[in-house]
């Protein structure tokens, strides 16, 4: 079990605070080793073990508590025994209905330090946000990078070309790196994950009856990464394949999706305006491994697999990031963090020159100093102009 650092350096300056800590993420992404994590750190802190409280709510044996009163009334009959403060910690709490009734009254009346992790985006939206407003802070949680990738499979990166090959195949999901040399295993694996995310996270959830479309639309998002999406282009691909939609049914499935954080939307901005487009956003899926489950050929789809890399690296670095409009050149990743902002353009390789152009030149006109970068498997230096040129494995081993 590798060590999560990135998300424990995170959450340890609000550990003990009058706070409540939402450790979200797709399913199986390791939230709930990160919970285990979070207990050792307090035990290397001097907390007592015995203070601890932990349910997963997909444990059969706490069926009873899926809703706020009875949870409300173990948690409370399990705190009062407690001699100090108690530390909750409730996994997938979002099985229990009308969850954030129970959380905010126990962090109001009782000395307690409360974790909980969901896999679904809507756990912290609309009502059940304004029940905890103000008084919660999320951590969202990803499958492994490929650095925490290497350390997971005791990689001497001696050859990271095959580990990164490895990598583009299989994905990041933690339970991989035990089998990541038998693709069968794997296959099987990533299928099932795939599923439950469906079933489970989008279909049972939305009351969905048209899971065909749901797949459909699931598909057309993976085979599209990095490409403009518009509810009427769906539509049309659906209709060629005589499976008609609305443009609303499928903006919804979409919306979907990514509440179970299987895709992630990013808007387009135009940076000269300096204001989003409200069309043709784009979507990247959280995991790669679970597109080679979906649509297969993530080696022949090289290009899209590597921008699809980049971005959800990003947004682990916790980057905010768009797509950028330079006049009718396009930027892949604008990432911002505070007043740190950077420009990222990614390809697979440098192998012409214009290819060499279209990279480089998406940064004419602008003028501003951020760094600006174009990341490439090439393993030689093409910097010019000022703007740097990275190998893509040596940007994601970075510190």
């Amino acid at each position: 079990m590798i060590k999560r650092t990135i998300y424990l350096n995170r959450i340890n300056p609000f550990i003990d605070k009058d706070i409540i800590k939402v450790i979200t993420g797709i399913r199986r992404s390791g939230k709930s080793v990160l919970l285990q994590q979070i207990q050792d750190e307090l035990v290397q802190r001097g907390k007592n073990k015995a203070n601890f409280i932990y349910i997963n709510f997909e444990d059969l044996q706490y069926e009873s508590l899926l809703n706020y009163r009875e949870l409300n009334q173990e948690l409370v009959k399990r705190i009062k025994q407690i001699d100090g403060k108690a530390y909750l910690f409730l996994d997938e709490i979002q099985k229990v209905k009308s969850w954030e009734k129970t959380i905010n009254s126990l962090r109001a009346t009782y000395n307690c330090d409360i974790y909980i992790t969901g896999s679904n985006s809507q756990l912290l939206s609309g009502e059940l946000a304004t029940e905890i407003a103000g008084r919660y802070v999320e951590i969202k949680v990803y499958p492994f990078s490929f650095r925490e990738f290497l350390e997971a499979v005791n990689s001497d990166q001696q050859n990271l070309d095959q580990d990164f090959t490895t990598y583009v195949e299989v994905g990041g999901m933690p339970f991989l790196s035990l089998i990541y040399s038998d693709q069968q295993a794997c296959d099987t694996y990533l299928q099932d994950i795939y599923s439950s995310v469906v079933l489970k996270d989008i279909v049972d959830r939305h009351a969905i009856r048209n899971v065909d479309l749901l797949r459909r639309i699931i598909s057309y998002l993976s085979s599209e990464i990095g490409h403009p999406i518009s509810a009427t282009g769906i539509a049309k691909f659906l209709k060629s394949e005589h499976r008609g939609s609305s443009a609303d049914t499928i903006l919804d499935y979409i919306s979907y999706t990514c509440d179970a954080y299987l895709f992630t939307r990013v808007p387009r901005t135009d940076l000269r305006g300096k204001e989003n487009l409200r069309v043709n956003d784009k979507y990247y899926i959280t995991d790669h491994g679970l597109r080679q489950t979906i649509v297969g050929n993530n080696q022949q789809n090289i290009d899209q697999i590597l921008e699809n890399i980049v971005f959800i690296e990003l947004l682990r670095r916790g980057y905010h990031v768009s797509v950028g409009l330079n006049d009718k050149k396009e930027i892949d990743f604008v990432a911002q963090k505070g007043n740190d902002k950077r420009y990222y353009q990614v390809t697979y390789m440098l192998g012409s020159q214009t290819t060499i152009d279209r990279e480089f030149g998406a940064y004419d006109d602008i003028a501003d100093n951020y760094p600006k970068y174009v990341l490439s498997m090439d393993k030689f230096d093409m910097s010019r102009n000022g703007i740097i040129h990275q190998n893509i494995i040596d940007f994601l081993l970075e510190k």
